[in-house]
C-alpha cells in the first residue's frame, strides 16, 4: 500500500511539472511572438519611408544610406532572432534607422515626420547646440545642429562602446573605429573635451564621457557586446540566449555608423 502512494506521488509530481514546463514554454514562445512582430512592424515602416525617398544632397543621401543599412541590419537580425532580447535589439536597429530618416528629411527641407520610439541612452547623451570644429589628428573635425555640406555626417545620439556620443552631424563619422571594434583609441576623450567642452547640449564633460555617464539607462543592450543595437563587429550577440548572430555583424565593411 505504501508503493502505491509513493508511485502516486510521483505521478502527481512529474504531472505537475510537466503543466509548469509546458505554461512557462508557451509564455516564453508568446513573448518571442510579441516581441519579432514589434520589431517586424517598426522595421517595416523603416523600410516603407527609404523606399519613397530620394537624397537631394549629401547630407540626405548619406542619412539615407544610413537608414538602409540599419534596414539590412535588423532585418537579418530579425531572421535569426531566437530570443525576445535578440528580438528588441533588432527594434533598436530598425529605430535607429527611423532617426536617420528623420535626418534626410529634415535635410532635404521636409517636415520630419511622426514621433518616433525613445533610443536608450539619447537623452543622456545630449546634442550638439552650436557650430564648433577642431583640429585633432591633423585633420579638421567639426560638430553642428544642422546639415551642411561641412558635416553631411549625422548621428542620433546614444552609446558607442560605453560611452555617450551626442546626437548632431559632422563632418565626419569619428566615432566609427570605437562602433566597429567596440572601444574608444588613445586621445578620444581630449577629441571628446576639445568638441564639446561647454556646449550647452550636452550636460558632461570629459570626465563622464570617461566614466560612460548615463550607463544606468542599459537593460540589456550591453549584453550584447557592443551598445549599439548589440552588435559588434564579430557578430557575436550575448543577450538572454547566448547565441551567435554570425553573418549579422558588422565590419568596416558594412555597418560601420557612417555610411562608410
Amino acid at each position: 500500500m505504501t508503493w502505491l502512494l509513493v508511485l502516486l506521488a510521483a505521478v502527481v509530481v512529474v504531472a505537475l511539472f510537466v503543466a509548469v514546463s509546458g505554461q512557462s514554454t508557451q509564455r516564453a514562445a508568446t513573448e518571442l511572438a510579441d516581441a519579432l512582430a514589434d520589431a517586424r512592424q517598426v522595421n517595416e515602416r523603416l523600410g516603407g519611408q527609404i523606399y519613397n525617398l530620394t537624397g537631394r544632397d549629401e547630407a540626405s543621401r548619406q542619412a539615407l544610406v544610413d537608414a538602409s543599412e540599419r534596414h539590412l541590419a535588423a532585418g537579418s537580425q530579425l531572421d535569426q532572432a531566437r530570443s525576445p532580447t535578440q528580438a528588441r535589439l533588432a527594434r533598436h536597429t530598425a529605430i535607429e534607422g527611423l532617426y536617420y530618416i528623420r535626418a534626410a528629411r529634415t535635410a532635404m527641407g521636409m517636415d520630419p515626420g511622426p514621433a518616433i520610439p525613445e533610443l536608450e541612452g539619447r537623452a543622456a547623451a545630449g546634442s550638439v547646440s552650436e557650430e564648433r570644429a577642431i583640429d585633432f589628428g591633423g585633420r579638421r573635425i567639426t560638430a553642428s545642429p544642422k546639415p551642411s555640406h561641412a558635416t553631411p555626417n549625422y548621428y542620433p545620439g546614444g552609446r558607442v562602446a560605453g560611452r555617450p556620443v551626442p546626437s548632431g552631424w559632422y563632418s565626419e563619422p569619428w566615432w566609427r573605429s570605437a562602433l566597429v571594434g567596440g572601444a574608444w583609441g588613445i586621445g578620444s576623450a581630449l577629441l571628446f573635451t576639445s568638441l564639446f567642452s561647454g556646449m550647452s547640449g550636452v550636460g558632461y564633460g570629459a570626465q563622464g564621457f570617461e566614466s560612460g555617464y548615463g550607463e544606468g539607462y542599459q537593460d540589456g543592450l550591453d549584453a550584447g557586446g557592443s551598445d549599439q543595437g548589440g552588435y559588434d563587429s564579430g557578430g557575436d550577440w550575448g543577450g538572454d540566449s547566448g547565441g551567435d548572430w554570425g553573418g549579422g555583424g558588422f565590419d568596416g565593411g558594412g555597418f560601420d555608423g557612417g555610411g562608410f
